[in-house]
């Protein structure tokens, strides 16, 4: 899009052609109030609050886009009065209950209120009865809202569910003969009002999505909340914390809302999570999976002792997961020089191996791709990973890729997902056989590749043959004219007359024999017949491509070869690839630390089972702080160093106590944000210079990106190797959508046993009922375990969870890969 100039007040303001005025005067910090327009998402104009004057006419700023030389007037005498009409009506028979709303003090209809200085009431109308309703996490009193619709929005335009929708309200009809006393813009907006509240899209009394909780983030007044808080504080008694979602790699900016437990008990807990919703929507395990503290009311002296002589004696490796900052892993790193553990992390080990590989063909350190380039585009392609589980935030990007830019995407995956499905009909799900990651790849790069390397292009070619097909072809008139002939006015014919038709254009078409090219990839991938149409159509008008890739590709027994089609992808196509860390810092650990692949004798987990503990799950030979009572960074998806900070406090040892029980020297953990490696593209900051925050434009102001660096480049890749096919059933490796470790599994709304997550389809095949146990067994391992049904997914793939540490079920998964071939039947 072009630069264009626009004046708002009398203020040069630069802008890209058709960009919302709204969007281009918050980023030039000129107000316009909006009660309904969320950033990133379709306007509803329900509000009409944005209305300003363009070039002498009245518009919606919300609505109105950008054009070189427009002159936008955002406040004069006619606005002001019709802004003014609105608020009194939004005021009409809005309770009067602020002192025990949830939202007092943060309340935008309050905020816009006194904005516009309301403080007389001039319209009346009869109230009707709106009952509350109770969604699960969700509370919804429908006598608070204002329909201002930005529920709905979000849960379309963002979250991809389309879950609520405005229904009837039942109310009275604003009298006619108010019209001529009414402001215009007031008076629409009151009739609307008036017809209309939120409900259920589906029809049923339950919400049937994945409870992500974004509408009560959005809502602006108390009518949406989390069922969890209602009730449990005023919002100006909470000490806000800046952090970053500490459960997965979008490591989403999110605030803990913080206050004392009671008058009795001046202990301070965590009573919700907020979040900047204009710019970073939060996942349901983020916004609810806050309280996994470990709390202790001392240091253990006994088990420090015990750990310090352990490490000095007998360790030899030291084992953890991603589930830790920056800084821990430094620590870990230089403790490794000093003494030599090994070190041991699978996934980031995994990961680390992938990006090696992928650099070698990409010619570039880390993959170039973000979450904000997804949301970006207008063709999106993502395999690898069962996105909506793996990382829901991906799965937002991807949706408002396709709603908010008339996208479309091809979604690979051996597990049917209908959320992903339901993002837009012009997004197809294929589900491809299990192993097939390779071929896709290749497919990838053959449909899209450019001056690809000679021996790519002719393995390439041998994939293509050319056959012989026959068609009907159409012979003397254009398709059109013979839909005209048939179509048009055929209730008006008798059915002989129609057949008579069909019989001519028959008749004018001849069987031909045309020669046709056959991609064998197309069958190695599993795609449909209709493949090439469906591209074609998905490929009109697209010119900005993202590739979302997973945790699959990582485990694949073809990994290497498969980041080196990545890399190529990258460096041949026009897509940005985005590969999705599997834990929230196995980007920064997997560039930090030197891994080992295998461990030694005797190790040391650090939340992790081993012959000697640290763990912050309470469950190890010596306490550790949780995520939520730390501070240091994470380095995200998007390759952002970002800060998260305490939010409860811990008052046992900490890994840097270890270390300088060890002989490193540092007074703080955060000490060592300014000794992050910069030949791995870390900078040399103070953790107290970085910042956690968006600007009015939506840029994210949050730490800082990592330096990718250019490296040497063989594009020497490996031809397709058929993995080995799994017999009997077949089991995935992942956790329902608002699970994503033991820490999100210890949070109070989140707690669950795990279970064998199965489809209906797996049900039926299977003649079983959720709530059954089942037997599940291989060479490797055998479980009892019960069923249950995840309603969102398709297909006879189920999936084990590793949130529940009473479930072992990575025996089953002994060589890494994602998926496995089992037995499962009824258990006696």
């Amino acid at each position: 899009m072009s630069e264009v100039i626009v004046n708002i007040n009398g203020k040069e303001c630069k802008a890209k052609e058709g960009e919302y005025i709204l969007n281009i005067a918050r980023a030039n910090d000129i107000f316009i109030p909006a009660l309904c327009y969320l950033t990133n998402c379709s306007p509803t104009l329900a509000c009409r609050l944005c209305l300003v004057e363009i070039d002498g006419k009245r518009a919606y700023s919300c609505n109105a886009k950008a054009k070189d030389g427009m002159n936008v007037i955002t406040d004069n005498e006619e606005i002001q009065k019709e802004r003014r009409a609105i608020m009194e009506i939004y005021d009409l028979n809005h309770p009067l209950e602020c002192g025990v709303c949830d939202q007092s003090g943060e309340c935008e209809l309050q905020n816009y209120t006194l904005e516009m200085g309301v403080d007389s009431q001039s319209y009346c109308i009869k109230d009707v009865h709106r009952p509350a309703r109770h969604w699960g996490r969700i509370h919804y009193d429908p006598s608070l809202c204002i329909v201002c619709e930005r529920c709905v929005t979000v849960c379309k335009d963002m979250i991809g569910e389309a879950a609520l929708k405005t229904v009837p309200r039942g109310g009275d009809l604003v009298d006619k003969e108010l019209k001529d006393t009414t402001p215009k813009d007031a008076y629409a907006m009151w009739n609307k009002l008036q017809k209309s509240i939120i409900g259920i899209a589906s029809g049923e009394e339950s919400l049937d999505c994945t409870q992500c909780g974004e509408c009560t983030a959005v809502c602006p007044v108390g009518a949406l909340v989390g069922t969890n808080f209602q009730y449990k504080s005023n919002a100006w008694e909470l000490k806000k914390i800046p952090a970053s979602n500490p459960h997965s790699s979008d490591c989403s900016l999110l605030y803990y809302d913080v206050k004392h437990t009671s008058i009795k008990d001046s202990q301070e807990k965590i009573y919700r999570v907020n979040s900047d919703f204009n710019y970073a929507p939060l996942h349901a395990a983020a916004r609810y999976g806050y309280d996994f503290e470990n709390v202790v009311e001392k240091k253990d002296e006994i088990a420090f002792a015990k750990v310090i002589d352990a490490l000095q004696t007998k360790v030899d490796t030291i084992k953890f997961n991603s589930f830790i900052t920056n800084e821990e892993a430094l620590i870990l790193q230089k403790l490794k020089e000093k003494y030599g553990y090994k070190l041991v992390n699978e996934d980031a080990y995994a990961f680390g191996e992938f990006l090696n590989s992928f650099s070698q063909t990409s010619g570039t350190s880390l993959y170039n791709g973000d979450l904000k380039k997804v949301r970006d585009s207008n063709f999106v392609i993502s395999f690898g990973t069962h996105l909506k589980n793996d990382s829901p935030n991906s799965g937002y990007a991807l949706n408002n890729a396709l709603a908010m830019n008339k996208g479309a995407g091809l979604y690979f995956h051996p597990l049917g997902d209908k959320v992903v499905q339901n993002y837009s009909k012009n997004i197809t799900q294929i589900s491809h056989k299990v192993g097939a990651e390779e071929a896709i790849a290749y497919l990838i790069l053959d449909l899209f590749g450019k001056d690809l390397p000679l021996h790519v292009s002719e393995y390439l070619q041998t994939f293509h043959s050319t056959v012989k097909k026959t068609v009907k072809q159409e012979v003397k008139e254009t398709i059109k004219e013979i839909v005209k002939k048939v179509v048009v006015d055929e209730e008006s014919k008798e059915e002989k007359e129609i057949e008579e038709e069909v019989s001519k254009v028959v008749s004018k078409m001849v069987d031909k024999e045309i020669e046709v090219d056959q991609n064998a990839l197309f069958q190695i991938a599993g795609l449909p017949e209709d493949f090439q149409e469906i591209l074609e159509k998905y490929l009109d008008k697209k010119d900005t491509f993202s590739l979302i890739g997973g945790e699959d590709l990582y485990t694949h027994p073809r990994s290497q070869n498969i980041a080196k089609l990545l890399g190529l992808i990258q460096k041949h196509t026009d897509f940005s690839v985005l590969l999705i860390p599997s834990k929230t810092n196995t980007l920064g650990v997997s560039l930090i630390c030197d891994l080992d692949a295998q461990g030694g004798k005797y190790t040391l987990g650090y939340n992790e089972k081993a012959d000697i503990t640290l763990s912050a799950l309470g469950n190890g030979d010596l306490d550790m702080p949780a995520l939520n009572q730390q501070e240091g960074t994470f380095t995200s998806m998007n390759k952002r160093v970002v800060p998260t900070n305490v939010a409860l406090s811990f008052k046992g040892y900490c890994l840097n106590d270890i270390a300088n029980a060890l002989g490193l020297e540092a007074e703080f953990t955060i000490d060592y944000t300014k000794e992050l490696p910069t030949d791995k593209g870390f900078e040399q900051k103070e953790f107290d210079s970085l910042e956690n925050e968006f600007d009015n434009s939506g840029n994210e102001n949050r730490g800082y990106s990592l330096h990718v660096k250019d490296t040497t480049s063989d594009e020497v890749v490996e031809n397709i190797e058929t993995v080995d096919v799994l017999d009997g059933d077949i089991i995935y490796l992942s956790n329902p959508v608002h699970q994503f470790s033991p820490f999100t599994n210890k949070a109070h709304q989140l707690n669950e046993a795990g279970a064998l997550y199965v489809s209906t389809e797996f049900l039926e095949a299977k003649g079983l009922n959720a709530g059954d146990m089942v037997k599940i067994y291989n060479q490797n391992a055998s479980l009892v375990v019960a069923i249950k049904l995840d309603q969102m997914l398709e297909g006879k793939i189920a999936y084990l969870p590793t949130f529940d540490t009473k479930l072992d079920v990575k025996q089953f998964f002994a060589d890494g890969f994602r998926f496995a071939s089992v037995s499962i039947e009824g258990a006696k």
